[in-house]
């Protein structure tokens, strides 16, 4: 057993647990069993994020936990504390929930009916939405910001997409192109835009179904920005299902049964969402399958970027009475 995992599991007094090795991206996490009891041990990517980042994502799901969402509850070590050193590590103890995840990506769902679990899922979303405004955030709470600056800024949360290494010519510049038109179109949207804490990753491995529960795992990316933000990443891996269009009805009319939505610059968040992966890959090329994976997030970004900037530049040339039906220079 590595020393950290060693130090932590006592941290908590489970020295004696069985521990299974489940991921280790961002964070090296163990499935323990102990005294009839599952969790999930988590060791801190060293500089991912600060102390206080950490025990703010916590301290969010201890108050989730408490408003009835079905989200994985931390457990303070013998310390009283929720997060943890152990041989240069940040370490945390959260529930294991049960359940199977919705999907895997790239695979075609297969649930018993998609529609009723994607009604379910746009409106576990929206609780969530109303439990985080709902609550009054700690003073020191510290999350990222998923907002303009964090997306298209000099230095987005996910990288300078538009630097890719691997991006012909023609995709750079319209990436670049992407970027400054939808920019100025978050400014102008800037007030009428809801905004607040989000998860952020809700792609189908973070969606845990149990029977007809639905629960969210991985709030790891998890910060403030816009709600649509959520609902684009809920999509985005969908879009290959031959029921797409009705998923995604579904989605939206479970998450209007509790909470109001404004869906009018989906499309802008559906392309946000697509280019934030193609500055994600960048520092992980070296891992296995990240070339092919790097060419779809690239294939993608570009059919949704180009659909969105046509969209944008119709709707303009209609509004001056012209007619301009896509960027023919790009």
């Amino acid at each position: 057993m590595p020393a950290p995992l060693a130090l932590a599991l006592a941290l908590w007094g489970y020295e004696r647990a069985t521990c299974t090795f489940v991921a280790g991206r961002e964070n090296q996490v163990y499935h323990v069993k102990a005294d009839d009891r599952e969790f999930a041990l988590r060791l801190k990517r060293p500089g991912y994020r600060s102390e206080q980042e950490l025990l703010s994502e916590l301290q969010w799901l201890e108050a989730m936990d408490r408003a009835g969402l079905s989200v994985p509850r931390p457990q303070a070590a013998l310390s009283g504390a929720l997060l943890e050193t152990a041989d240069g590590y940040y370490v945390d103890l959260i529930d294991w929930l049960p359940g199977k995840p919705l999907g895997r990506s790239r695979d075609p769902l297969q649930l018993e009916n998609t529609l009723s679990t994607f009604r379910a899922l746009g409106e576990e979303m929206a609780k969530l939405h109303l439990a985080c405004d709902a609550w009054e955030t700690p003073d020191g709470f510290t999350r990222c910001l998923w907002d303009a600056e964090g997306l298209l800024g000099e230095n987005p949360l996910w990288g300078r997409f538009w630097e890719n290494p691997t991006l012909d010519t023609e995709t750079a510049d319209l990436l670049e192109t992407f970027r400054a038109v939808a920019a100025d179109d978050l400014l102008q949207r800037s007030s009428s835009l809801d905004y607040g804490l989000i998860h952020a990753d809700l792609v189908r491995e973070n969606v845990m179904l149990d029977g007809t529960s639905i629960r969210m795992i991985d709030f790891d990316d998890g910060g403030f920005g816009f709600r649509l933000f959520d609902v684009a990443t809920a999509l985005l891996k969908n879009m290959a299902e031959p029921n797409y269009q009705a998923l995604k009805a579904a989605l939206i009319e479970g998450y209007r049964a509790y909470r109001m939505l404004d869906t009018s610059a989906l499309d802008l968040f559906m392309a946000l969402r697509a280019v934030t992966y193609v500055g994600w890959i960048v520092p992980r090329m070296g891992e296995d399958g990240s070339p092919a994976r790097n060419a779809r997030f690239i294939n993608h970004a570009r059919q949704l970027c180009t659909s969105y900037l046509e969209q944008k530049d119709k709707s303009e040339g209609d509004a001056h009475g012209q007619d301009h039906s896509c960027y023919r220079d790009i």
